[in-house]
């Protein structure tokens, strides 16, 4: 099932747009399976369960984290982790950095913002956002890259309103492109797109798509 249902979103998904498999709840088996079918970006939520995972599977897995990333947990995948999609802090950005230095690395990471009507979502606002890259506490960082930007629609079944908050970051990642990265090539990035939403994401500028539900099922909720 996993394969098949990959192959079939894949099939629908430009070759500029990466596919983040989303996995988390999911058991080790479904991202070989998703593995073994050619998929090799998989995004988790929870520092724990990736670490756990990072050590059962294939080397050379791309691992995303897509959750509120606790400070207390960068640890745990500070040494392999490829890209964070979730700062919404300049303090979270110390903290990445610090655990990347440890490690001898410099982590990608997204900034993320709040998009949506929901108030329980995560995210920075474009005033928040230029508060931390105009700041000199962020300029001293050499261990993080801030490579473009992360959001989540509305959930909601009204299209044109997942339209206008995606055309929303979208914008904002043109503004910060411009006034902040415009000679940086790794500033390219826009996450944005779920399984009900990826279509309209991808029309809207999205580069990353995570899609969990129409590759793996449902979540299990349970863990």
């Amino acid at each position: 099932m996993v394969k098949d249902n990959l192959l079939k979103i894949k099939e629908s998904v430009p070759e500029a747009v990466t596919l983040v498999a989303v996995s988390k709840t999911k058991p080790a088996s479904d991202i070989q399976e998703a593995y073994n079918a050619g998929q090799r970006h998989f995004g988790e939520n929870k520092a724990l369960e990736m670490r756990d995972k990072h050590e059962q599977l294939p080397d050379d897995i791309i691992w995303h984290f897509i959750g509120h990333l606790q400070t207390n947990k960068i640890k745990y995948i500070a040494p392999f982790v490829s890209l964070i999609h979730s700062v919404d802090s300049l303090y979270l950005l110390q903290c990445i950095d610090k655990e990347a230095k440890k490690n001898d690395r410099v982590i990608d990471c997204l900034l993320q913002f709040h998009i949506a009507m929901e108030e329980t979502k995560f995210g920075l606002d474009i005033a928040e956002a230029r508060q931390i890259l105009d700041s000199e506490e962020y300029k001293l960082l050499k261990n993080i890259k801030i490579c473009g930007v992360m959001g989540m629609a509305t959930l909601t079944d009204d299209t044109q309103t997942i339209r206008n908050e995606f055309h929303h970051l979208k914008n904002i990642f043109d503004s910060l492109k411009k006034d902040y990265f415009p000679d940086s090539t790794s500033f390219n990035e826009i996450s944005m797109g779920m399984s009900h939403d990826y279509n309209i994401a991808i029309e809207e500028g999205a580069t990353l798509i995570r899609v969990g539900s129409s590759i793996f099922g449902e979540r299990n909720y349970s863990k």
